[in-house]
């Protein structure tokens, strides 16, 4: 299941709340203070830390089965997009991965697999990395420079994967995501643009 996409952005606190409008929950902030790591968690806000210099490594927020991250960079760059798979699936995948010449970096949490299109897929195992199998991810367009990467994405899974599309592109750019919930189009500080749609109500024949 697509669940997750993660970019680097200079506009870190303006992201958190523009997803905190669409009803995201900030549910991790790892930031880097005098030489060390450090969390800023909730209740921590931003009138807690904002003027401290923090660079943040990673803030994580959740809605429903969806889990968007970010951290702090020069420039907006997509980083990765995320797949909850079992522990089975992931065996696999890695396999053909590993057929497919692509290189894998592993730990205890998760797992990333360097594609040849400026951009890494997460393999998640952990159903906690969602907190419900409400409003899903229900598409990721990206711009890509090299062709073929859904066709890549169809010989990796071994079936075609209709939730990510790609377009021509000078680089490798999140253009588009959209989530189920009601009716928004939006674009984020990002330049990414945020469509919600709801699913048609069908009436019940029997009334």
């Amino acid at each position: 299941m697509l669940f997750h996409y993660h970019l680097w952005t200079p506009n870190v606190e303006a992201t958190e709340q523009f997803y905190e409008k669409l009803g995201f929950t900030v549910t991790q902030r790892i930031g880097k203070t005098d030489g060390a790591f450090t969390a800023f968690d909730p209740p921590l806000t931003w009138d807690d830390f904002r003027d401290d210099g923090i660079r943040f490594r990673i803030i994580e927020m959740k809605r429903g089965a969806i889990n968007v991250t970010f951290g702090h960079g020069k420039v907006v760059r997509f980083d990765h997009l995320g797949f909850l798979v079992t522990p089975e699936q992931r065996t696999l995948l890695l396999e053909r991965a590993q057929q497919m010449g692509w290189t894998i970096q592993a730990n205890e949490r998760r797992t990333f697999i360097q594609t040849p299109y400026a951009c890494r897929i997460e393999l998640q195992t952990h159903h906690d990395a969602i907190l419900s199998d409400d409003q899903p991810l229900k598409r990721i367009q990206l711009s890509t420079k090299q062709v073929g990467f859904e066709q890549e994405l169809q010989r990796l899974f071994g079936r075609a994967i209709d939730k990510v599309t790609t377009v021509p592109g000078n680089h490798t750019v999140l253009q588009q995501v959209i989530f189920m919930g009601e009716d928004i189009e939006a674009v984020d500080p990002n330049g990414v643009s945020v469509r919600q749609i709801q699913l048609p109500v069908v009436a019940d024949k029997h009334l």
